[in-house]
């Protein structure tokens, strides 16, 4: 069984989603840390409740990137962890996770890459008028949503379909493909 640990910065709702597919067998892995910049976060209650260690830290107490991703990367090869998925985590990885990880660092994307990449994806293509809506897994690289696709999934939003409603399907698309896709990517 593969080790994964999962980065998250916020609520945690994909994190959840990663948490239920292990629990069901959807996902074949352990989840062996959370690691978060944002302490306090929601995400970091759902790992304590579901036995998961953490990893929580502020970027501010360190003297730079590549002083908080060396100590995430001992505490990731201590743990014997072999792919970083990435849930809602909102920081650009650095080279110290990128040349020990590569190929397997997995983000989820909420828009179509190429389009919409960055912070914003679903306001951003909702903003374009766009008709098509979905969500892209990809590896991640140095760029900002630049790396190699894994899989995309894609919906049609209805006429008059609000900017919440586009977030509810992006959600739900998130939530069930997120974990089949990484099961798929960890154990091919």
């Amino acid at each position: 069984m593969k080790k994964i640990a999962v980065f998250a910065s916020g609520f945690g709702s994909n994190f959840q989603a990663i948490i239920e597919a292990v629990k069901q067998n959807v996902l074949d892995a352990e989840i062996a840390l959370l690691v978060s910049d944002k302490p306090g976060c929601k995400a970091i209650e759902r790992a304590e409740n579901n036995g998961i260690p953490v990893f929580a830290f502020s970027a501010k107490d360190y003297t730079d990137k590549e002083a908080y991703e060396t100590v995430i990367l001992q505490k990731l090869q201590d743990l014997g962890v072999e792919y970083i998925v990435l849930a809602g985590y909102m920081r650009y990885i650095g080279k110290v996770l990128l040349e020990n990880f590569p190929m397997r660092i997995i983000n989820l994307h909420p828009a179509l890459l190429p389009s919409f990449p960055g912070a914003h994806g679903i306001s951003d293509a909702f903003q374009h008028g766009v008709k098509v809506f979905g969500i892209t897994i990809h590896y991640v690289d140095e760029g900002v949503d630049t790396g190699k696709i894994i899989d995309q999934f894609a919906f049609h939003a209805n006429d008059g379909a609000t900017l919440e409603d586009v977030e509810r399907q992006i959600h739900q698309l998130e939530h069930t493909y997120y974990p089949v896709t990484i099961n798929k990517v960890i154990n091919a």
